[in-house]
């Protein structure tokens, strides 16, 4: 059972309160992983900005399995959601620190909230495309590159998320997701340093995989 299907009325252990390492949020908190941030149905009166570790954001479906809809990464904002409440869970996948902002007190930063959003409706947008209509190579493949660029673009990747939350986030299965990642190392587009370090060895191959039906058609099952 995730942690974040914990009864609602249950706290949320925050660790420890701080000086914000950004401009003026109104606290900062520390969540162990697997914490829930915050529940379906919750009061959705906060947005976060991660200072360091990672988010996943998620919904239960009625049969029980869990669809991954975003990670977010240090400098990243999530908790964005219409309506009075959330409609999604958020929980640590690390330890992870957050900047807090309660939304009755964010006039003075609305314009760089509002941008900060708008990327990540933009991110939400185009992670929709991939898992509509590409197939497992590509959806891997797309999300190693969009990583890559969340992370400085440098070629070591380091996966804070698990291949199950990658699995829920691409819409595929864990072992399809290990067949995928198996296939690009034997073709020296990326290698593997450890389960959760992975070296970008060919970027631009690795590119142009993300719009193609390499090793087939989408139709062949890999």
């Amino acid at each position: 059972m995730y942690a974040a299907a914990q009864a609602k009325h249950q706290s949320i252990e925050v660790d420890r309160l701080g000086p914000a390492p950004i401009p003026r949020p109104h606290l900062v908190a520390t969540y162990k992983p697997g914490r829930e941030i915050y529940a379906q149905g919750d009061l959705n009166d906060k947005c976060y900005q991660v200072s360091t570790g990672a988010v996943r954001v998620y919904r239960l479906l009625s049969d029980g399995r869990r669809q991954v809809v975003s990670f977010h990464l240090p400098g990243e904002m999530f908790g964005f959601e219409a309506g009075s409440n959330h409609s999604f869970f958020a929980e640590a996948i690390t330890e992870t620190t957050l900047a807090v902002f309660v939304r009755r007190h964010m006039q003075e930063r609305s314009r760089e909230l509002l941008t900060l959003a708008l990327t990540g409706m933009a991110r939400a947008q185009q992670h929709l495309l991939v898992i509509g209509r590409q197939c497992a190579v590509e959806r891997v493949a797309a999300f190693l590159v969009d990583l890559c660029e969340r992370q400085g673009g440098g070629r070591q990747l380091r996966l804070p998320m698990s291949r199950q939350d990658i699995a829920d986030y691409l819409g595929l299965t864990i072992e399809t997701v290990s067949r995928v990642v198996t296939k690009l190392k034997a073709r020296s587009v990326i290698a593997l340093r450890d389960a959760r370090t992975i070296d970008i060895v060919r970027l631009e191959a690795l590119r142009s995989l993300c719009d193609s039906d390499w090793p087939g058609p989408r139709s062949t099952p890999l």
